[in-house]
Order: C-alpha cells, then structure tokens, then sequence
C-alpha cells in the first residue's frame, strides 16, 4: 500500500473516531440531562404525594381541618396544599397538593366525602345483653360499640380480608364459643365509631329543602308502588292520595315529622324515608317506623346487580316489624335501616306467634339492640321471628338520598 493510500486511511478513521466521540458525548450529556429531569420530576411528585398524604391524616383526625400547608420545605423542595369544600350540603372535600423541585411542578388531587352508615351490614352502639349465637349469619361490615356476644358459632362475613370490629372486644359465653370469620376476616378491638345526635334532623333538613314533610298528623301511612306511593293518615275510613314520588320529593327524601309512619311495597327508585319524634318517661311522641308487610325492590339485586333501586328507613326512635296479620308468614325488606335512639326489632316479639323468618337484604344500624323473637333451649323459635339478614353489596358505594353520614371522611378519588 502506498503512502498516500496509508494517509487517507488514517484520516478516515480519524473522522470515523471524531464522528463517534461527538456522538458518544452527545449520549452521555442527554442521558445526563434525560436523569437529571426525570430525579427533578420523580422529586417533585414524591413532595406532592407526601403533601397529599400528610393532608388527608389530619383530615381523618380532624374533619374539620382546612389549615392546608403553605411554601412548606420538603426534600429540598417547596410544599403547598390547599383544602376546598366543594359540595358543602354533602361536605365533599378536595385536598389540592402541589410539589415543586427546581423548575419541576407537580400537583396531586384528592376527593374525600364523609362515610355513611348505610355501608354497615351491621352497627350497633349497645348490643343490650343480647347474643351472637349459632345459626346467626351477618354478611357485610359489623361494628359495635359494645362487646360483641358470641354463644357458640355465628358466622361473620366482612368481606375479603375485611374485619369485624368492637370497641370493647370479644365476650365469649363459654370455652367453646367462638366466631366463625370467612374470606380470610379478622376481628379487631378498641375501634371506635360514634352515631351522631343529629343524623335524623339532617335528613329531616334535606326533605324540607328538596324533599316533602308530612306534619300535624300522629300516624302517616305509604304504599309504594313502583315509581308512585299512596298515604293516607290513618282513621277508620281513610283517604288515600296517589302522586308520583320524583313529584312530592324531587330529592327522594320523605319525612313524617313527629309522628310514626308505617310503610309497605314496592319501591322503584332511590329513596329515603323518616319519621321523627321525641321519647320520655311518659311515652314517645312518633319517631317510629313500622313495616307493616313487604318492603322490596321493584327491580331485585340478587338477581340484577344493575339495580339502581335503594331505599333508606330512617327513625328517630325505633322500626318494628308490625304485629298483623300481614306478618304472620315471615316478611320480606329490602332496605338500609337505621334506628337513632332506639333499634330495629319486632312489634310483640315475645306475645306473638311464631312468625317465620325476617329476609332483611341491606343493613342494620341501630343504637340499642332489640329482639325479634325468643327461642327454646334447641335454638327453636317460640315466639316472633328467626333471622335472615343479608347485605346489600351496592350499599358500599351507593348511598339511599341523604342519609346519616358518620363524622369520618373516605377517599372518593385520587388523581395525579
């Protein structure tokens, strides 16, 4: 090979290298700017998630918290997180956290609305001495306020990796009793969970400002039907009045004020019925709900999930099942029942025949709990009814109109 041959080989490789080098340099500067803006981003969002975090912990401890956090220093960055009510009939809460890291800003969003009592497939804040006892099945999320009473094996079923929950732990009534927990539940003590004083005058709030109230009448009576109810108030011969429900409540919420209501049929639609009154030494004043034959669902979720109907009974004092003819055969109520200052319980439960069985599908919160029936020794019913309550899995995320909410919040969204 000749000189000149050798000479543009050498520079051509000296290109070649040259063209290589720029480029390798150029790779590892952008790979360097690449890491540099990803840690600058990854930082950034790490300081708003915290942010986000940090607020929704004091939001559980204090619900009323709204201070939100301003140009705090956080992972060599700044912090910011304002709390906006942005549904102050329904307290919705909107935590908006922002991150900032160099010239990098990130925000997280986070809805929060307050729990409601109706995602209970049991609640009681006094179980009144009486005992979970074999043959007892609850589905759904339990909490008590009192001990839970266990006489032999009932069955608890949360739900998957769920718990059942007592604030004054486990009372056994002997050796072997014991519940029986599935789909991998536990049961978890020291919680606490109080219904507030004024869950009923909430509701009763809702129905005069969207709602309908009946007043001045001691005893209102409503048939459902469908998408229309029938009432009347009682008497020997009573006038019954027909209208569509979305016309005398357009927010579905229905209140019979210091006076007892009693209710039956079928419900098409979502609402929420309530009946207040006062209770003392020498009688109560109305606030009871009784159910005076079948309350069910125009369109069944066992068997149509889809289902969007939903009612909620809501009593200052006690819901009863009525002591009638009607009930003498078991009764059938779909529903999320909740009971302020009294409970959910049989009307003449230890005077009335044997009655069947009670098919509840929803839930049950109550302040004291009261009895349906009284058994014998074997666990055979004597006198009023046996039990078959069953939750209302949609009752975890949809809420009959209105009603009671606890004083904790839950997340509804988080967005990045």
């Amino acid at each position: 090979m000749g000189g000149k041959a050798v000479l543009f080989l050498v520079v051509g490789f000296s290109m070649i290298f040259l063209v290589i080098g720029q480029n390798f340099g150029r790779i590892t500067i952008d790979a360097a700017k690449n890491y540099s803006g990803y840690y600058s981003r990854t930082v950034s969002k790490n300081i708003a998630e915290s942010g986000a975090n940090l607020a929704v912990g004091q939001i559980y401890k204090d619900p009323l918290w709204t201070t939100g956090y301003n140009n705090v220093s956080l992972n060599n960055g700044k912090l910011n997180v304002t709390v906006t009510l942005i549904n102050p009939v329904l307290n919705i809460r909107m935590v908006t956290s922002t991150g900032i890291y160099n010239s990098d800003t990130s925000t997280v969003q986070v809805t929060l609305s307050l729990t409601y009592f109706s995602k209970f497939g049991y609640y009681s804040e006094n179980e009144n001495g009486i005992w979970w006892a074999t043959g007892d099945t609850v589905n759904g999320p339990f909490h008590t306020q009192d001990c839970l009473n266990v006489n032999g094996h009932p069955v608890f079923n949360p739900g998957k990796n769920g718990f059942v929950s007592t604030y004054l732990g486990l009372n056994k009534a002997n050796w072997n009793s014991s519940p029986i927990l599935v789909n991998n539940a536990t049961i978890r003590t020291g919680d606490t969970l109080s219904m507030p004083p004024n869950g009923v005058s909430t509701v009763e709030n809702m129905a005069a400002s969207g709602g309908y109230v009946f007043s001045g009448h001691s005893d209102v009576y409503i048939v459902f039907q469908n998408d229309y109810l029938k009432y009347s108030f009682g008497g020997r011969n009573p006038t019954w009045t027909t209208v569509k429900i979305s016309t005398l409540a357009p927010n579905g919420t229905i209140v019979a004020n210091n006076a007892d209501l009693h209710i039956q049929g079928v419900v098409q639609g979502q609402v929420t019925i309530a009946a207040t009154g006062t209770k003392s030494w020498w009688g109560s004043w109305g606030g009871n709900i009784y159910l005076d034959d079948n309350i069910v669902y125009s369109t069944d979720p066992r068997t149509n999930p889809n289902s969007t109907d939903l009612l909620g009974i809501v009593a200052e004092q006690n819901v009863y099942v009525t002591n009638n003819s009607a009930n003498d055969n078991n009764i059938n109520i779909d529903a999320a029942i909740y009971a302020e200052n009294g409970g959910f319980g049989a009307e003449d439960y230890n005077r009335r025949p044997a009655s069947g069985t009670i098919n509840l599908y929803g839930g049950i919160t109550e302040k004291n709990r009261e009895p349906v029936g009284t058994l014998d020794r074997f666990g055979n019913v004597i006198t009023g009814f046996n039990k078959s309550y069953n939750y209302d899995p949609r009752l975890m995320s949809l809420v009959p109109p209105n009603f009671p909410h606890t004083s904790s919040y839950q997340i509804v969204s988080w967005y990045e």
